[in-house]
């Protein structure tokens, strides 16, 4: 499916696992990218996430700047901060839910669960499916102290996709793939997101165990940004995730994006079996 017909199909699934189905369902995988919300500004935001689905994303993850981000590098951490620093607010994410969800890529986010928490996690349960997002990525929350967001997603019917690492013992893996639903996201490396010169051959492994424990469908994220990374990846895994490369595009603003976009393209591409 090419950009052009994601954006005109109308019945384009809103669970991420469909759209993941999608792709695999023809031997390859699918592309999930990652942007935050208000970075550079909010109206600069949504028309960076338009066209990252436009460049043929399936899977949008919304990020939700937080003052204290564990997993995030500096690429995000830098972006995230000025995000705050102009005023972004949690309620300012569901506008750009909206207008994802309008492209027909899916809209996830990928939250710190204290930001949740403070707003109320059955109320942003409600707001945010209210607004067509389709789940929401924790990857400070475990699903042994998840009990509260796992009955909001219940009742809302939303995704929740718990992580994995190459440290987690099969017992782990084996409660994390019973949890999740949507998709398993499987850190590649050990260590915050950034670009890397190459992947860790261990991911490969860590997708495998992963799916031996349960999980129907299992992504890989951290340290991919290259087409390169991204095809290689896709040999293995369910899906791509690619954050901080298109991120660091946007620290020119508007002019930015059309970088964004090109570079999106291209992992699509990969991620896809296009090239």
């Amino acid at each position: 499916m090419n950009a052009a017909n994601q954006s005109e199909n109308t019945a384009y699934p809103k669970r991420t696992g469909e759209a993941i189905d999608t792709w695999t369902s023809r031997g390859h995988a699918a592309f999930i990218g990652y942007l935050p919300v208000g970075f550079p500004d909010l109206e600069t935001s949504i028309l960076a996430a338009k066209e990252l689905a436009a460049a043929g994303a399936d899977i949008i993850e919304l990020g939700l700047p937080y003052s204290d981000p564990s997993m995030d590098g500096g690429t995000i951490q830098k972006a995230a901060k000025q995000a705050l620093g102009r005023g972004f607010r949690v309620r300012d994410i569901f506008p750009a839910v909206e207008a994802v969800a309008g492209t027909g890529a899916v809209p996830v986010s990928m939250t710190y669960y204290n930001l949740i928490f403070r707003y109320g996690v059955q109320d942003f349960a409600r707001d945010f499916a209210n607004a067509g997002g389709a789940g929401l990525i924790t990857p400070d929350l475990i699903p042994d102290e998840a009990g509260d967001w796992i009955a909001a997603s219940d009742l809302y019917d939303l995704d929740r996709i718990f992580l994995v690492a190459q440290s987690s013992r099969p017992e782990r893996l084996k409660l994390t793939a019973r949890a999740s639903r949507g998709f398993v996201y499987a850190a590649s490396t050990m260590g915050v997101t950034g670009t890397r010169a190459s992947l860790d051959e261990g991911a490969r492994g860590l997708v495998e165990r992963t799916r031996a424990a349960g999980a129907e469908r299992v992504c890989v994220g951290i340290g991919v940004s290259t087409p390169a990374q991204a095809k290689e990846v896709a040999s293995y895994a369910d899906g791509v995730i690619v954050g901080s490369a298109l991120v660091r595009c946007l620290f020119d603003g508007t002019s930015g994006i059309p970088e964004m976009r090109k570079a999106a393209e291209a992992l699509a591409s990969a991620a896809h079996g296009e090239q």
